[in-house]
């Protein structure tokens, strides 16, 4: 069997073990023994996930700004957990967009993912579709702002 058949073989087999022997052999530059197809599939893998990542958070926190400014017979019930995971959204989006490419994308994406969110809100509260602007509300600052949470008396 050659290395690579052995490298590959390794890939079904353990994964974890396959990236350990993955990593020391690109840092000791043992080119020829590297299992290139599955290291460029899981590269390649890598920035799909984390653009999902940051296209699942920023969703997330859409959902939860319009719930929070928008339903507003369910925010004194629920506004201290939409608060919270606003919170923690933004806390996950932070670390991601600490990349300039997942920065830039996040920019991308903002109107894609308002759609999705404007849709989920609907379908969560029952309001009526023209309670929620047809285009984002919210900048990218206050998206970002930790201290950012909208209330019904700064409605678009």
């Amino acid at each position: 069997m050659s290395l690579t058949a052995v490298a590959k073989s390794l890939y079904e087999k353990d994964y974890l073990l396959w990236l350990e022997t993955t990593l020391e052999q690109l840092k000791l530059r043992q080119v020829d023994q590297i299992d290139w197809d599955n290291l460029v599939e899981e590269i390649e893998g890598l920035g799909i996930q984390l653009r999902h990542e940051v296209d699942s958070y920023l969703r997330q926190l859409l959902i939860h700004l319009l719930l929070y400014r928008y339903w507003t017979t369910e925010r004194e019930n629920s506004g201290r957990g939409w608060r919270s995971e606003i919170g923690n959204f933004r806390d996950e989006l932070e670390t991601l967009l600490e990349s300039k490419t997942l920065y830039n994308f996040f920019l991308a994406r903002i109107d894609l993912m308002y759609v999705k969110a404007r849709r989920r809100a609907i379908d969560k509260t029952g309001l009526a579709a023209q309670t929620f602007p047809e285009n984002c509300p919210f900048s990218v600052t206050e998206l970002l702002d930790p201290d950012f949470y909208p209330d019904a008396e700064n409605t678009n």
